[in-house]
């Protein structure tokens, strides 16, 4: 068993290296020769681009993917390390900065929407996170629709860590709270760096629209039915 400290740097690496992992860039180039990057306005390697370019099969294959690229790690580390720490906000920032740094793939990654989502289920049931950030892209998706997909999603990041971080804090849980407000920034940042996304043309419009909102959902629905697998600290 490796000492303390190594312990740590090993989850913490392990956890940005899985984060760096673009599957939503490698599979629609593997099973369809498609690069969801190049073909893109924004130029994002997500999944609600492979939905876009490769259909609902490939691009629900690479959103479970982001997803659990951020979700095993943590339940990983949960296993070993004590979430309470402090330095837990770093495990639970590590997937979603590799995925916005993407070592991989020349330092250009995504936009880390899915991987945080697979973080954050990573900490229930100790922590309601996930389901503050499903219910506030729900509500700027239908009941207030917030367009493009860009500005709706740094609102919503914003609320999220301002909605958040005093309610973790109130509840004596620092880590969650310091690693909420680290996912926030990470995605706002990464937002604020894409290219603007072109407007469609009308006949285009309507299926991109429902490709972004599918990917965006299928997220969403994750939370509905958490793993009793979770491990308990």
């Amino acid at each position: 068993m490796p000492d303390r400290l190594t312990l740590w740097l090993l989850l913490l690496a392990g956890g940005f290296l899985s984060g760096s992992v673009l599957y939503s860039r490698i599979l629609p180039l593997l099973l369809t020769g498609k690069d969801v990057s190049a073909e893109s306005d924004d130029r994002n390697p997500g999944a609600a681009n492979a939905f876009m370019a490769c259909g609902p099969a490939v691009g629900a294959l690479c959103l479970l993917l982001d997803i659990g690229k951020g979700l095993l790690p943590v339940l990983l580390s949960r296993r070993f390390l004590d979430p309470a720490e402090p330095l837990f906000a770093l495990i639970l920032l590590a997937p979603v900065l590799g995925h916005a740094v993407a070592p991989f793939n020349r330092f250009r990654g995504g936009k880390c929407i899915a991987t945080s989502f697979g973080v954050l289920l990573g900490i229930l049931p100790q922590c309601l996170a996930v389901v503050a950030l499903a219910i506030l892209y729900i509500f700027f998706s239908t009941v207030i629709r917030v367009r493009p997909h860009r500005r709706r999603s740094i609102l919503v990041y914003a609320l999220f860590a301002a909605v958040m971080t005093p309610l973790l804090l109130y509840a004596g849980k620092l880590s969650y709270a310091l690693g909420c407000v680290g996912i926030a920034a990470t995605v706002i940042w990464r937002h604020l760096r894409a290219p603007s996304e072109a407007p469609a043309s009308q006949a285009e419009q309507p299926a991109a629209e429902a490709a972004e909102e599918a990917a965006a959902e299928a997220a969403e629905k994750t939370v509905e039915a958490p793993s009793e697998g979770t491990p308990h600290n």
